[in-house]
């Protein structure tokens, strides 16, 4: 007996998930325009190289923001002819333009900073008020990841934990900028140059992380052994299912696709193989983010597998 059933239930997107990273995202908006503006003309008027790049960083957090509303629209169709699973992968195609996004801008500060150390002689004395704009935006940031975190973490975005950890990346480079003015305040200018150099890498880095585990999710990588082998209780606590093979999973958006090969008695007729087989894959679905399982029933015949 050799059955396929492939099995599916509708997606698990609520208006509740969506409307809450709609939320989490328009929040991070409004933030990171206020943030960047006040700290782009702070850090003109004061001379702060290292607050003119933080200013640009949480500007460049608007284009990221506006790439997640986008993909959280899109993620949300229905399937349809075209995209028969969905539409979850907008969120994995959202976190690669996240990363390229960050490593661009990192790559952008390095470049400004390297220039200034390599003149030292141009490094303005930066006034004091940068250090109190650094230090205000240091506690916004911080605040707003642990907002968009606690979020992103309850509703299972991938996306949305990526943004969050970008706006945590804001907090670590205010830090480091207001280091640097501090630096400049006490007579060595050279810190605050290096300090933007510092957010540059440390942008950079994050940026290069994001866009190589969206790529790998794109090309379908496998969930990790964890989760693998907790799907594959799940089934082997299946009544009726003597044991199974061949397990791979991939995954689609924040949501995970099943295949497997469940091993049953050979004595079973073919609907009650299908029954069990549906069984298997319901509790699958309930008890773990899958979208779909697909399947293979191979007959057990005497203790002997027969998968001929």
């Amino acid at each position: 007996m050799a059955v396929h059933n492939h099995h599916t239930i509708e997606q698990p997107e609520t208006p509740e998930r969506h409307a809450a990273a709609k939320r989490s995202t328009l929040v991070s908006v409004l933030v990171n325009m206020v943030l960047g503006t006040v700290q782009i003309m702070i850090g003109i008027f004061s001379g702060s190289q290292g607050l003119i790049a933080d200013g640009i960083h949480s500007l460049s957090d608007l284009m990221a923001d506006f790439v997640v509303l986008v993909a959280n629209q899109k993620s949300k169709k229905a399937a349809d002819d075209d995209h028969q699973y969905g539409h979850l992968r907008y969120e994995n195609a959202a976190s690669l333009v996240l990363g390229m996004l960050l490593l661009a801008v990192g790559v952008g500060m390095l470049w400004s900073a390297v220039l200034k150390i390599q003149s030292p002689e141009h490094i303005p004395e930066v006034h004091v008020i940068a250090l109190w704009v650094a230090l205000g935006a240091l506690v916004a940031k911080e605040g707003l990841f642990r907002y968009m975190l606690a979020i992103a973490q309850r509703i299972r975005s991938s996306m949305l934990i990526a943004n969050a950890w970008h706006a945590r990346s804001d907090a670590a480079s205010s830090l480091v900028v207001a280091l640097g003015i501090c630096g400049n305040l006490m007579g060595y200018p050279l810190l605050d140059p290096i300090a933007a150099l510092v957010v540059g890498l440390m942008v950079g880095r994050m940026g290069w992380k994001f866009a190589w585990d969206a790529l790998h999710d794109l090309m379908d990588r496998a969930v990790s052994p964890e989760e693998a082998n907790a799907i594959r209780t799940t089934l082997q606590e299946t009544s009726g299912v003597l044991g199974l093979h061949d397990l791979r999973t991939r995954k689609v958006g924040d949501l995970i696709i099943v295949d497997v090969h469940l091993e049953l008695d050979a004595n079973l007729t073919v609907m009650e193989g299908h029954r069990i087989a549906t069984d298997a894959s319901d509790r699958v679905m309930r008890q773990h983010p899958v979208l779909n399982v697909m399947t293979h029933v191979d007959p057990v015949l005497n203790g002997v597998l027969i998968n001929d």
